[in-house]
């Protein structure tokens, strides 16, 4: 099937952290595996934790739909940097955010919504990686990490609101 072409408000993500991917559904059908990478602290909502929270969400914002392949973004803007291994190697601790992001809003009060567990107030998000990161196993500090090329297919298919399910 041609997933361009796939209605929009249909569409949901499942993160698997035990495979560490995300598939592309519309209702309930794959349309599409990625390989992710989430929390090298393993799962768990709580603020502080750098775990990768559990539960339903939305895709609550999209940022960066103009930006090119590699782009950096901190605070959730472009810097105006291009990622490049000398760009890494001068900034050897950066947590690297690169090309689009899609915040992630939980749904579940008590859960991952609202008080010391908001995922959406611990600035958790889909985003890509340095091309030389590992994807496959957990790495990331609680975002779902992807590559660079597959953050941008699946930015142009999904909307806000979309939910994303991560077990």
């Amino acid at each position: 099937m041609d997933r361009s072409r796939a209605p929009a408000a249909r569409l949901s993500l499942r993160i698997a952290l035990a495979t560490q991917t995300l598939t592309l559904e519309r209702s309930g059908r794959p349309l599409g595996t990625y390989t992710v990478s989430t929390s090298k602290h393993g799962a768990g909502e709580a603020r502080g934790s750098f775990k990768t929270p559990r539960g339903r969400h939305v895709v609550r914002a999209k940022i960066g739909g103009a930006a090119p392949l590699n782009a950096v973004f901190r605070g959730r803007r472009p810097t105006g940097e291009i990622y490049t291994p000398e760009l890494a190697r001068l900034n050897p601790d950066r947590d690297w955010i690169l090309t689009r992001i899609l915040w992630l809003s939980g749904t579940e009060i008590g859960r991952n919504r609202l008080g010391l567990v908001d995922t959406m107030r611990r600035y958790i998000y889909i985003h890509g990686t340095p091309d030389s990161e590992p994807l496959g196993s957990p790495s990331s500090i609680g975002c779902i990490r992807m590559a660079n090329r597959d953050i941008v297919e699946l930015f142009d298919l999904v909307v806000p609101g979309t939910i994303v399910d991560i077990a």
